[in-house]
Formats: C-alpha cells, structure tokens, sequence
C-alpha cells in the first residue's frame, strides 16, 4: 500500500468577535485528524459528527488510488484570536485532549458582560447616570454605528450592552486581564480532566506552535554593519515559540506558558489592558498554583532579566498573518514517506475592514474623523495587511525548483555519459550491493570532483559554509548561555578550527585529502537528503511513465522514505540533546566538533542506508533500475549545478508547497455571498458577536460548516495525480459532514433554533 502523509501548517488570523468563527474551524480540523488517528489505527470513531465523513473521505482515496493518506497538523502559528485558537488546538493535539471545553469558553463567556473587568462595572444604578443618555443619543444619531453595522433584529440588545460600557469607568479597558486569564486556564484544566484520547501526531513527529504580541516598550536588537561597526534599533514584534518533540521538554505541556501566550496575543487594544507576567503571577497565586517552568519560560521568552517590565499587547497590531515564523518551521521535519504540504491560512473576513471610519453604501467615503483616523491607523491596516509578500516568496521558491529541474533535466545526458565513462558500461549488469554502491559512489564522486574544475571548488566551499553555519546553530543550542554574542563566538571558533585542520583548503587535490572526505562524509546530512529526494523525483518520474509497476515502485519508495527518515533524525537539534558544547567556545571546540561526528555516526548510517537501497534496487526492471542508479552516483554534478541556487531553501522540508485559504468566501456549497450572508460577528465593527450569544452561535456553527466544505476539498486534492475522486463523490461526502454537524449541534445552539432549520432547507 502506497503511504502519504498531508501535513498541513496552520496560519489563524486574528479577527476580533470572529474568534468564536475561527473556533468552529479549528474544532474541524481538530475532527479531520482525529478521523486519519483512527483510520490509520482501524478504530471506530464515536458516533456521531463529521469526523465519520473525514474517515470515508481518507477510505475513498484509498478505494480510488491505492494510497493510504495520513492528515496531520504539525505546525500551527496565530495572531489575536488565532493565536488563542491556535493554542487549544496545539494542546489538543500534542496530549489528545478534547477541545469541547473551548466551545463553552467562547459561547458561554464571550460576552461583554461576562468580560467586563469587576471594577469597571456599574456599582450602582445611578452610576454615571449623566453618561446613559448620552450613550442613549450618540447610539440613535442618523448614520451612528450601531444602526450602520448592526442588523436591526439585535440592536436593542447592543444598545443594553454598551450602556454598560458606558456606565463602566473612563478611559480605561472595559474588559478584565485577570478575569480573562482566568477563563483561559479554566478551559486548559478543563481540557486536562476530560477524558484523554490518543495523541494525533506520530511519536517522531514535532509540533510548533508559533503566537504573536506586540511588545510596547520594545526590545533592543542589535545589527552590525560596517560604519559603524554595530547599532542597535528597538523590536516590538514578538514571537512566543512552543514546540512538542520527543526527547525534548514538552512546552506545550505548560499551561501557565500557555495561558501567557492566549492573554498575551488576544490583548485588544482598548479593549483589554495590556498584559504583564505580574497579572498571571496574581491569578496562579489566587488559584494557589505553581508554575515550575516560569523561570525558563520567562528565559527564552526574553532572555535579558526585563520580564517583569514588559507589557504586551495583542499580536495583531503588527503580525496578523504569521506566514514567516510558520515558514521557517519548516526546517528539520522528518519525513519516513511521501509528503503533501500545505499552508492552509485562515482568513475569518477577506478583505473586510474591523473598523469602520467613513461613508459607505456606495456612497462617496468621507474624509475619517480624529478617532478613526487612529483606530484606522492602530487596528485595521496593520490586520488587513495583504499577505503578498508572503505568497511571492513561496511562488519564489517554487520557482527556483522549477529551474532546477530544467537544470537536472539538459545535464542528464552528459551526467550519464560520464558516469559510464568512470565505471564502464557493463557495470550495470551486477546487481546493487552495499558494497559496490559504496564503490560506485566513491568513483562518481571522484569523477565530479576532478572534471568540474573551478565550479566544483566553489560548490565544495558552499557546502563547507553551510556544515559549519549549522554546527554553530547546535553548538548554541547545546550551551546554557544562548545569546547572539554567544552564537557568534561559537561561529568563530568553528571556523578557527577548520582553517587549523586546513579543511578549507579545498583546491586542487586538496579536495581529495583523507581528512576533507572524511570530515565531509562525517557531518554533511543534507547532502544525504537531498540525493535522496532526488531519487525520489526521479522515481515518481519513472512511475508516471510506466517503467516501473506498482509494487516495485512501493518498495523502491519505502527504501528511499526510511533511509531519509536515518538522514533526517541526524539533522533535526532534537538528535543532540544532551550533548555539551561547553562554557567557553575556545576551548571546548574541537572536542565537541568530534562529538558531533560521533553522535551522527553517518558513515554507520550510510550503511544502512545503503542495504535498504540496494535491496529495494534489485526489485526493480533492468532500465528502471539503471536510470535510478545513474541519478543516485550522479547526483554530485547535479548537486555542484544547483545548490548555489537552492541552498537558501535546501534546509526546507520539501520540494514544493501549496497554500489553501478557508474563509468564508471560499465555501459557497451551502449559501453563497461569503461573510456577509453567513456571519454576524462582523456586525459592530467586528466586535458583533461579544454582545450577543446568538451572534456566537451562528459563527460557530458556520465556522464548522465552512471548514468542513474546504477541509474535504483540500484533502481530495492531494490524491495522487490522475487518481482524483469523482466531483459528485466528493459532493457528497460534503453533504455527509455538513448534516452530521447539524445533528451534533442542534441540542447545544438554543439561541438560533431557526439557523439549523433553515440551512437544512439550503441542503434539500
């Protein structure tokens, strides 16, 4: 049976009221990996819900194509109230945990007058008395929001709500710090005390979850240049970081860091107070709670002894589509078979404004006012800034990969010809064996390296610079002391080490010394990893075309999977924890450069790299197997024409990526018109859905509903090519999902009781 895995990288906007919207997507891709957990498991799921659509969905492909798909979620980065989402979903994922307790967070105590910090509510009916009348006029004025944002069915109740806001104190946050971090430690408890299900990653598989804050007082970063030698700027971007590896601290496992995270990425301006550690120390100490990995988490948060004086605000102000931080994740993911990745980006509102400021309704716009010019300024362009720059860079790499294979391809005649030369034709009669690939290789090799002249020197530098810029990345990753000045020391010394071994000198025969192959077969992983991704192109290539049948490109592809799995174990930080670099780079530097090679032990893993290649060779048809030979031996010319212009993306994880958008626009199977005809949370310049339950409900529901049309569309499009699912079967199983959520919600939304009736109808 073929083996796939669909990883998909999560991006949530930020998106005010919609949080309650974004929660009924990410509870749907919560289903969609349940439902691949126990496909892959043989499990019956509960009764009930659309994971059983999510699970016929993966047994169609496999009826369909004969590939077996794992959908998984590996990497999750969020904004505002996608950051809060993201962070539920992180937990749920990592500790298979239930995220039904996050449903009654949102539908329950989403609300302004649940949300009002207690000292800022009215104490008294006469309190503030002058400002009701006031909020009374301003809320009935010709053009007032109110009337211009909210449907006339709920105005009353916004109405009721805001007089309490007004009634509240003045020129302060409406809304309480503690009180909000408390309800967020209360969802996670109530998470941890469900009953728990099986973890949806595989056990060698790591999650990063990546949030963003906004830091107001900012943060020094220091830059060097050359006049002068070094300046230093203020940072207010901020990224709070949680990974979930085996063999490492599980930082997802800390739900005081958590909730520091939610607090943090969520903090309105406005709307909330900006947040400091000194507001969760008072709530842990008022629920008597400790928090063991405060000072750790406060260290790598940081890192410069300032955490108590540091007030955050909400991540959107400056990062509302994390795209970058969820990019460079990327790197070090293992890989044990085929991989489909896909950005899948959450958009609550395309294109939508969270504030609005002037005329609208077709009608020409008037110039915005003293406060909506800020609120404009502050809130809404920062949050619907577009995503171009982010799309382009990854069009950008796709690119890059494209010449590449242009490249491989009009080498490939004269690569072949030469291999031939070094070996000799009949060469190809013996069958593969450790030993004579090891052989071949070392003849390939040597043949590359003397008739590439120049070029190769330089390629050979290239792949020298990228082995000790990586060394220097573990070096710091392994010390106590993790500062930049630090990480440049240990760069230094690196570099020292090798021009006093003269591994530099890589001209002429030099590059052909005992001590240079040596120390290159010792500690260059990626170029193991990416002459076997170009095995593996090579033999989808061979697949496509017929040359190889079924079950010997299954074997074939399992020897190539599990040998980069070897591979990608070795290049991954995890694979030297515990390893010490030592206090002072100096000294301590060329011991831990041979610590290092003893931990890869990649010569030992080239062996069994190589037994699970040849074996899988040998089951191949003769030309078959000479065409996948000839791009094995060959690749170092391959690799000498092409790395100078990959090898920004060569620590990535796969040749190519895909993005997908769910958002309201893009799932029209049940209603049409996007966010306008289907979301309530927009309403009240997006803060809709905190002044009435019923808002929230309708958004949840058809965040589900939304994300379960999308979901099945993005998971049919990584069946293999040609071997996609009929569109009606695909309608179909939409449909399935589509009902069975309307089932399991129907008791719980009480205060839509016509919203299901009526989109039933839609579905005749």
């Amino acid at each position: 049976m073929r083996e796939k895995e669909l990883r998909l990288a999560l991006v949530c906007y930020g998106g005010i009221s919609l949080a309650v919207y974004m929660h009924g997507v990410t509870k749907e891709v919560w289903h969609l990996v349940r439902a691949s957990r126990a496909y892959l498991d043989g499990d019956t799921p509960p009764p009930g819900g659309s994971i059983h659509a999510y699970r016929a969905l993966l047994g169609a492909i496999e009826a369909q194509s004969g590939t077996r798909l794992r959908v998984l979620t590996d990497i999750i980065a969020g904004a505002s109230a996608g950051g809060i989402n993201g962070v539920f979903l992180a937990r749920a994922i990592t500790h298979g945990q239930s995220l039904e307790p996050l449903t009654g967070l949102w539908l329950d105590k989403a609300d302004v007058t649940v949300l009002l910090d207690p000292d800022a509510r009215p104490g008294w009916r006469f309190s503030k008395w002058w400002a009701v009348p006031l909020a009374w006029l301003v809320s009935r004025t010709p053009r007032n929001t109110i009337d211009t944002t909210v449907e006339r069915s709920a105005r009353s109740e916004v109405r009721r709500k805001l007089s309490q806001f007004v009634r509240a104190r003045w020129f302060a946050p409406p809304f309480g710090g503690e009180l909000f971090s408390n309800l967020l430690l209360d969802a996670l408890e109530a998470m941890g005390k469900g009953v728990a299900g099986p973890k949806l990653l595989p056990a060698e598989q790591p999650l990063d979850l990546i949030v963003t804050a906004t830091d107001l007082g900012g943060h020094p970063q220091r830059m060097r240049l050359n006049s002068p030698a070094e300046v230093q700027e203020t940072e207010h971007r901020l990224l709070l970081r949680f990974r979930h590896a085996t063999g490492m601290a599980d930082d997802i496992g800390d739900i005081a860091g958590l909730t520091f995270a939610a607090r943090a990425t969520a903090s309105f301006p406005g709307a909330f107070p900006p947040f400091a550690v000194a507001e969760l120390d008072a709530v842990l100490a008022q629920r008597q709670t400790v928090w063991p990995q405060r000072a750790a988490f406060l260290e790598r948060l940081f890192g410069d002894g300032r955490s108590e004086s540091r007030w955050l605000v909400d991540g959107s102000v400056l990062a509302n589509a994390p795209f970058k931080p969820a990019i460079a994740a990327l790197r070090q993911r293992p890989a044990r078979r085929e991989v489909d990745r896909r950005f899948v980006y959450i958009d609550p509102k395309p294109g939508r404004r969270s504030i609005s400021v002037g005329g609208g309704g077709g009608q020409r716009e008037r110039a915005p006012g003293f406060f909506g010019t800020i609120f404009r300024t502050l809130s809404d362009i920062p949050r619907a800034q577009p995503i171009r720059d982010n799309v382009e860079a990854i069009e950008a790499m796709s690119q890059r990969i494209r010449r590449m294979s242009m490249i491989i391809a009009a080498m490939r005649p004269e690569v072949e010809a030469r291999i031939e030369t070094a070996l000799g034709r009949t060469f190809f009669l013996d069958r593969p064996t450790v030993q004579r690939l090891g052989a071949w290789r070392a003849a390939a090799h040597a043949k590359a390296s003397a008739e590439a002249g120049f070029s190769f020197v330089a390629y050979s530098h290239l792949k020298l610079s990228l082995i000790v810029e990586e060394m220097a990345v573990i070096a710091a990753a392994c010390s106590s002391d993790k500062s930049a000045d630090r990480h440049q020391q240990w760069r230094t010394a690196l570099w020292q080490t090798v021009r006093d071994r003269q591994l530099d000198k890589l001209d002429g025969r030099n590059a052909r010394r005992d001590d240079v192959v040596r120390f290159f077969r010792e500690h260059d992983v990626a170029f193991r990893i990416r002459r076997l991704r170009h095995m593996a192109r090579c033999l989808e290539e061979l697949m496509v075309s017929g040359a190889v049948e079924e079950q010997a490109n299954q074997v074939m592809r399992a020897a190539i999977y599990e040998s980069l799995g070897l591979y990608f174990d070795r290049e991954s930080h995890d694979h030297y924890a515990g390893l010490d670099s030592g206090s002072v780079p100096t000294e301590s530097i060329a011991g831990f450069v041979d610590a290092l090679a003893l931990r890869r032990n990649l010569i030992g893993v080239d062996a069994l790299a190589d037994e699970r290649l040849a074996e899988a060779l040998c089951e191949l048809p003769k030309e078959a197997r000479r065409e996948l030979v000839l791009a094995y031996l060959g690749f170092a010319f391959y690799d000498a024409a092409t790395l100078p212009l990959l090898h920004a993306d060569s620590e990535g994880e796969f040749d190519a990526i895909k993005i997908d958008r769910i958002s309201p626009d893009d799932a029209t199977m049940i209603r049409e018109g996007g966010v306008e005809a289907t979301l309530k949370g927009i309403q009240f310049n997006s803060f809709g859905a905190f002044f009435s339950r019923a808002f929230r409900e309708n958004d949840y529901l058809w965040g589900r509903l939304h994300a379960a049309e999308r979901l099945i569309a993005i998971v049919a499009s990584a069946a293999p090519v040609g071997q996609d699912l009929p569109a009606d079967v695909i309608r179909n199983l939409q449909r399935d999902a589509f009902r069975a959520i309307l089932d399991e919600e129907a008791a719980r939304l009480t205060a839509v009781p016509g919203l299901i009736d009526e989109i039933r109808a839609e579905l005749g």
